[in-house]
Order: C-alpha cells, then structure tokens, then sequence
C-alpha cells in the first residue's frame, strides 16, 4: 500500500511540475509579435475589444499585429500602432478598420489597400480609418426603434387610426 501511495505522488508531481511550465511558457509568450516586419500607425475614434497581439489582416490573411494601443491627450483618439509583414507595401491612400471575426469572435485590425502609386513609408501612418462597431450599440437602438413601433401607430398606418 505505501508503495501505491509513493508511485501516486511521483505521478502527480510531475503533472503538477509540467503544468507549471507549460502556463510559465504561456505567460512568457502571451502578447509577444509572432510576425517580423516594419511598424505603421492609424487613428481611431474607438477600439473596442481591440488589443496587444490582435491580428492584423489584408484580404483575410495574417499580415501582422497589434503591438499596442495609446490615447493621443491633445485629440482624444486612439493611436494603434501594429506591424506588417516587409513583403505588404501599402499604398498612401490604403484604409484601416476594426473589425469582428464574427458575431461573438474577436477583433481584429483589417486593412484594406489604396490605388495610390505612393507606399506608406516604415513608421508611417495610415489616414483612412473606420473605427469599431458597437454590438451593444447597434443592439439598443434596434430595440428602441422597435418599441417605438409597437408603442401606438402600425406601420403604414395613417394618424387616425382608420384606413380611407
């Protein structure tokens, strides 16, 4: 009996030891850039559910990053600053949006390239922006149009009440 116990504790010591290591890997690598490339900036009027180590994305395709996100004091607007893969050259006139990988899925940065003949310099900003979309937003003034219908008059109904 003693021997079981002993071959018990060994066992879920190592389990125990490996499952540390794995969440110390996880939190040594949580946020880090996993694509190389040059660093471009874009302004927005809102980025939620945006954040460090979003994808960015041009026609689908992971091109690069979020690396972070500040608030410019002087004009209020969020300033994301992300990475593209030294292959993508954007034209000068290329646009930017936050985006939702679906209803409930993440956001991500999705670009969107200009016809211009003129790339965006490394370091760089993009100007043509579009900033997210509240779910929650959108959710409550469905609702509170819809209560407003309902509340008296139906739709293509005259004041009054009756049909002439």
């Amino acid at each position: 009996m003693p021997q079981r116990s002993a071959a018990e504790l060994v066992a879920g010591a190592v389990v125990l030891v490996a499952a540390l290591g794995f969440l110390g890997y996880a939190v040594a690598n949580s946020g880090k850039v996993t694509l190389g490339g040059y660093e471009l900036h874009a302004r927005f009027t809102a980025v939620d559910g945006l954040a460090a180590g979003s994808d960015v994305r041009l026609a689908g395709v992971k091109v690069g990053s979020v690396l972070g996100m500040r608030l410019d004091p002087q004009t209020y607007q969020a300033v994301v600053d992300f990475t593209v893969a030294n292959d993508v050259k954007l034209p000068k006139d290329s646009s930017a949006a936050v985006t939702s990988d679906g209803l409930l899925g993440g956001k991500y940065l999705g670009l969107q390239p200009g016809g211009d003949t003129q790339m965006i310099a490394p370091g760089g900003q993009v100007t043509i922006t579009q900033s997210s979309i509240s779910i929650e937003q959108l959710l409550g003034k469905f609702i509170f149009s819809m209560g407003n219908l309902s509340g008296g008059q139906k739709p293509g109904q005259p004041q009054g009440g009756e049909l002439k």
